[in-house]
């Protein structure tokens, strides 16, 4: 047997290791390496018919998991997914990269507004799970939100509760002496 038998056997062995006891998360990080390892031991390219070049995973930035552009931005609404609904949505012809980071915070903002006011209503009402009438007292009770979303009807919501004034029974200020 020749040294790149003993090679051979070494790195079989040590996959078989590798993919039984290593997490999977951690099995293209080291099928990667040990790929790397071959190829420098032996000389030869175990990529058959594919060119020279970084391809996935064989780059300087091989290993590092990548970074998404909500992430970046620290938001939690999707950058990337508002970037594509911009897109096919036919608003304009080209949309810039800034675009949907703004949006997406804009969105977050408005959200976490709406939740924080409606959170309020749910523990006025001692529950502990916002329903639609808690979104819909809420927005009704805020002057702002009540003038953005003033068109929307919410489903489940119902109305606020209000009695007109000449309906009310009128308050006796003072006692009238009978006199």
């Amino acid at each position: 047997m020749d040294k790149f038998s003993y090679i051979n056997i070494i790195i079989t062995s040590l996959f078989f290791w590798i993919f039984f006891f290593v997490p999977v998360r951690l099995h293209t990080s080291f099928s990667f390496l040990l790929n790397n390892i071959f190829i420098k031991m032996s000389g030869t390219n175990q990529t058959q018919g594919q060119s020279q070049g970084q391809g996935k995973g064989m780059g300087k930035n091989a290993g590092k998991k990548s970074i998404s552009r909500s992430t970046k931005a620290g938001v939690q609404f999707p950058v990337g997914r508002l970037h594509r609904h911009l897109r096919n949505g036919n608003f304009a012809q080209r949309i810039g990269s800034g675009a949907p980071v703004y949006m997406a915070a804009v969105l977050e903002y408005l959200v976490a507004e709406i939740l924080e006011l409606a959170g309020n209503a749910a523990r006025d009402n001692k529950k502990q799970r916002i329903i639609p009438r808690h979104l819909q007292l809420a927005i009704r009770n805020d002057e702002e939100l009540n003038k953005l979303l003033g068109h929307v009807t919410i489903a489940q919501g119902g109305v606020l509760p209000n009695i007109h004034q000449d309906l009310l029974p009128k308050k006796s200020g003072a006692k009238k002496d009978k006199g």
